[in-house]
């Protein structure tokens, strides 16, 4: 490697430990804030941003995992859905059905609002977000792609006072604890 190539992969290291800094004071100064807004904000993709995220509210589990994780997510009962893109965040309630893998594809179909076609071999990571949200808990499973992007999320549900169900939370914990690395 010659002295310029090596003076410019440090000059890189440092900007990547700079941005890291810089995300890690936003989430520290707006620890509820939305996470795709400081992933946007630092130019950074969302693994990033689950990365920096203090102690155990970011927990991972492996990609691989993708279809044991969907079946328990089935027993958790109606969930939000979550699809959030640059141009619009797509929420769905309903329980999760059932999938299997067919032509390429993990597809969903069942008697829910739920149903699709998922590149479950593009999801290289599982994150188990438990964290402030504007003021409240918030529990989410979210499906991480080899970009870091996040391909959709499932949250936990809520009652009629916004309160998380203290079922799902139970089946949350136990699935987080199962799933680790």
């Amino acid at each position: 490697m010659s002295a310029e190539a090596a003076t410019q992969q440090t000059q890189e290291m440092q900007q990547t430990k700079d941005r890291i800094a810089a995300l890690q004071a936003t989430i520290a100064a707006k620890p509820d804030g939305v996470l795709e807004s400081f992933a946007e904000l630092h130019d950074v993709p969302m693994r990033v941003v689950l990365n920096c995220l203090p102690g155990d509210q970011a927990v991972f589990a492996d990609g691989a995992r993708f279809e044991e994780v969907w079946s328990e997510l089935t027993t958790f009962g109606p969930v939000v859905f979550i699809v959030h893109s640059a141009d619009g965040v797509f929420e769905t309630k309903g329980s999760l059905p059932p999938g299997s893998s067919g032509h390429g594809y993990f597809n969903v179909h069942g008697e829910s609002p739920i149903s699709g076609h998922i590149k479950a071999d593009r999801c290289q990571a599982i994150c188990f977000v438990d964290r402030p949200f504007f003021g409240r808990r918030s529990c989410s499973v979210q499906f991480v792609n080899g970009n870091g992007n996040i391909m959709f999320k499932v949250f936990i549900g809520r009652d009629d006072r916004r309160e998380l169900l203290p079922d799902q939370v139970a089946s949350f914990e136990a699935l987080r604890a199962r799933m680790k690395q």
